[in-house]
């Protein structure tokens, strides 16, 4: 079945029970580094979505072509080719945003979340579940980033997706924007806040990490 049991697991699993960013602390650096605002931190989820889904497929089908000595190569190589489509598309369709993202969108070829998914999971699966690993994973990380770019650019400059939210009668009577939240400290914070509230709500984690 197209979404059997297992499938869904595959898919729905990585947005809480087993987010990439919170049960596996993988991907922090992305996190801090690309969350100042809503925008590119969305595009940046997208990417990754995009690159992890089709990479794992990718992998899938040529899995038993794959010499074990230099699995790891080809990997990089279609991870590579991925982002540098990704990256183009981009420049072409949202300069501003792939100028915001900078280096990043070319650092997705080492983003661990994505590796790690290649090696544990599409090597040895077909290619429909490992395309939903990879969405699933993919829209774990982008959870994350987009709550932590939410309460960045919300609290540190009063918009969102560049539109003011906070009315300017705030202003007037003394509100002021907290500087600290577009600090890349303030997005490590954010993010161990998230860590805690999920841990809370989830015991049985407790108990794994215990």
């Amino acid at each position: 079945m197209i979404l059997s049991k297992q499938n869904k697991e595959v898919l729905f699993n990585p947005l809480s029970k087993d987010n990439p960013v919170l049960v596996q602390i993988l991907g922090i650096c992305s996190t801090l580094a690309v969350t100042v605002k809503l925008e590119p931190a969305i595009v940046m989820g997208l990417s990754v979505i995009a690159v992890m889904a089709l990479s794992n497929v990718i992998i899938s089908l040529i899995r038993n072509t794959i010499p074990t000595s230099i699995r790891i190569i080809v990997q990089l190589v279609v991870v590579a080719a991925l982002v540098i489509i990704v990256q183009q598309f981009l420049v072409a369709y949202s300069y501003d945003v792939s100028k915001q993202l900078s280096v990043f969108i070319g650092l997705i070829i080492t983003n661990c979340i994505l590796m790690g998914r290649l090696e544990a999971f599409a090597l040895s699966n077909r290619p429909w579940p490992s395309f939903l690993d990879g969405v699933g994973n993919g829209l774990g990380y982008t959870i994350i980033l987009v709550i932590v770019a939410f309460f960045r650019e919300l609290l540190g400059s009063g918009t969102l997706l560049g539109y003011q939210v906070i009315p300017q009668w705030c202003y007037d009577h003394g509100y002021e924007n907290n500087g600290l939240m577009i600090l890349p400290p303030m997005a490590l914070i954010t993010v161990a806040c998230i860590i805690w509230v999920h841990r809370a709500r989830n015991t049985e984690l407790q108990e794994q990490t215990n």
